[in-house]
């Protein structure tokens, strides 16, 4: 006779509500800031309302994952509720993948397209017309309209912080999945050791991604408003700086789970949810450091 593993089905919560005006109200917060900036405004109230949102996500990710945490080790969980999780988890890393390909996509079509059809070359060359000056070169040190986007003083050299970063990312893959091993062989002490290197690898690559930044603004001109390679280049790097703060703090909740004894050899998804997010930053970094920072 065919038995029905069971399935637990928690009560009605509160956190898809309140994940949904938190969501709401960071995205306003944003448009408002990023106008106010584009208006050349001094004060915005733009910053203020994103932090609001950012407090009613952090609220409902503490308290959203808090109760999974206290289901998961109450022994509510089924093998097929594993399953379900493991495939929710694998399409929520593809739509991320769809995320970066859109902006990888932009990237191309500027580069192998519309800026060389605005500099006067291919079958759209006409559209030259409208800045019969420009000539097109990347990375575009030169704007079609200088006057409306100043174009940069120069670009961030591959070859300095963001090789740097690119090690320590790698780096940190490596050190992730062999705590990964440690854990599935029980090694607690190694496990510990090799997570909180990770971490710290992460952090320390946030930190010289700021630096960075900071270096572009102040002393290359390379802003969001400096025309459409600074554009892309704080859209692509920028998404990808927040996706590695995200995966810090995964990893930092499963460092704690594990100081306090979560996980066992056998059950560990939440770690492993966490590695497989860390391992797509690495590979998105490595093709961010290709086609933005090398080619």
């Amino acid at each position: 006779m065919a038995s029905h593993e069971q399935y637990y089905v928690p009560a009605q919560s509160k956190w898809p509500i309140i994940a949904t005006i938190g969501l709401l109200i960071t995205v306003y917060g944003v448009g408002v800031w990023f106008n106010d900036m584009k208006a050349n405004r001094d004060e915005s109230n733009g910053p203020l309302i994103f932090f609001v949102g950012a407090l009613f996500l952090a609220y409902m990710l503490f308290g959203w994952f808090g109760n999974v945490i206290k289901e998961s080790r109450s022994g509510l969980y089924s093998p097929q509720m594993d399953r379900s999780f493991r495939w929710g988890m694998s399409w929520f890393i593809f739509s991320e993948v769809m995320f970066f390909a859109a902006f990888f996509g932009v990237l191309f079509y500027i580069r192998m397209w519309s800026g060389p059809w605005l500099g006067g070359e291919g079958d759209k060359g006409i559209a030259n017309m409208l800045w019969p000056n420009f000539e097109y070169t990347w990375p575009m040190l030169d704007t079609p309209d200088p006057k409306l986007y100043p174009a940069p003083k120069g670009v961030i050299g591959a070859w300095g912080l963001p090789l740097i970063n690119t090690i320590l990312l790698v780096t940190s893959s490596f050190t992730l999945t062999f705590a990964h091993h440690a854990l599935r062989k029980n090694h607690r002490k190694p496990l510990k050791i090799w997570l909180a290197l990770t971490v710290l690898l992460g952090l320390a690559f946030l930190a010289l991604q700021i630096e960075e930044y900071i270096h572009a603004y102040t002393e290359l001109g390379l802003t969001l408003g400096s025309g459409i390679y600074g554009a892309t280049f704080f859209m692509l790097t920028g998404f990808h700086g927040a996706h590695v703060t995200l995966g810090a703090l995964m990893l930092t909740v499963m460092l704690v789970r594990i100081l306090r004894g979560h996980f066992t050899a056998d059950q560990h998804f939440g770690f492993e949810a966490a590695a497989w997010y860390w391992h797509f930053v690495d590979v998105v970094w490595i093709g961010l450091f290709v086609f933005v920072y090398v080619l």
